[in-house]
């Protein structure tokens, strides 16, 4: 599946802009030979069973983005969501009625690691002690890094010991509502 023009320039642009100044906790990137596909990385932010985590995901835009909503999904085994499986949230493909076409690609992101925050089950998502989080958090660097796709998307951060992300400073984003709509602190 190719992008629309008008898919293919809005990403492009929000990826620009992302470089420019990312959202804290959170790194992202779109696979270069598919704009559509979009691998992401978040860090667990202080003060929450996620600390020192190191969370790999994907957003998968349909052609007709930002008309329609992507599918969310987190590769990493972390506690709160499924493993390779789609994440229902009002800016998801579940939702394509509350779909907002001013959602960008960092609002998504914000959106979903407020979600990740929170303790609401919905489609993707499990139930887990903090306890059983926090182990996964420590042990979520040295997955990542078996991952074949993730070692080619992230070359950079695919090392014995884990970088921090562009962004480590400032707050991180509230725990999610109920569907998932996070904001960026600072932000509008």
């Amino acid at each position: 599946m190719s992008a629309s023009k008008v898919a293919l320039k809005r990403l492009q642009k929000e990826y620009k802009a992302h470089q420019a100044d990312p959202p804290p906790f959170v790194w992202a990137k779109p696979n270069e030979a598919n704009i559509l596909e979009w691998h992401y990385i978040f860090r667990g932010p202080p003060d929450t069973p996620f600390a020192g985590g190191e969370y790999w995901g994907t957003i998968t835009f349909p052609k007709e983005y930002p008309f329609a909503p992507p599918a969310l999904r987190m590769m990493t085994p972390s506690g709160r969501f499924e493993s390779n499986k789609s994440i229902c949230t009002s800016m998801s493909e579940y939702h394509p009625g509350s779909w907002n076409v001013a959602w960008s690609v960092d609002t998504i992101l914000v959106g979903l690691l407020s979600f990740m925050l929170s303790d609401e089950i919905t489609t993707g998502a499990v139930k887990s002690t903090d306890a059983e989080r926090c182990t996964l958090a420590s042990k979520s660097h040295a997955w990542n890094i078996t991952q074949p796709k993730f070692k080619s998307m992230f070359p950079d951060y695919a090392t014995p010991a884990m970088k921090d992300l562009p962004n480590m400073s400032g707050a991180a984003p509230k725990p999610a509502g109920l569907q998932g709509e996070g904001k960026v602190p600072g932000r509008s």
